[in-house]
């Protein structure tokens, strides 16, 4: 996976994208970023048919967290239609970040 997000083709992946999108505000730096990753991945993988999921260094994109409010991180946040519709934050356990994806889809 770890398809990464960046402000240039944030309209083209995000707000044009036929299906919803979850994007993981991250930095290397972060230590729950870290441990949260993996999950994000997995998740990726087993729900790749309703869900596309893209990661956004914030030290890389500060222009993308700011925009989005990013002000702790791990940040999850759910896009439907370009619009964000559900932000997560801090490292869940995957069964939790399944459920949490699901009640937004």
């Amino acid at each position: 996976m770890s398809n990464a997000l960046t402000a240039s083709d944030f309209d083209q992946l995000v707000a044009g994208a036929d299906k919803p999108v979850l994007v993981d505000f991250w930095a290397a730096w972060c230590g729950p970023c870290r441990a949260l990753g993996p999950v994000v991945e997995e998740v990726a993988e087993e729900m790749s048919e309703r869900l596309d999921v893209y990661k956004c260094n914030v030290d890389e994109e500060s222009e993308l967290a700011q925009q989005f409010q990013i002000v702790s991180i791990p940040t999850l946040i759910l896009f439907k239609g370009g619009k964000a519709v559900h932000t997560m934050v801090g490292s869940m356990p995957k069964a939790d970040l399944i459920k949490e994806i699901e009640a937004n889809l």
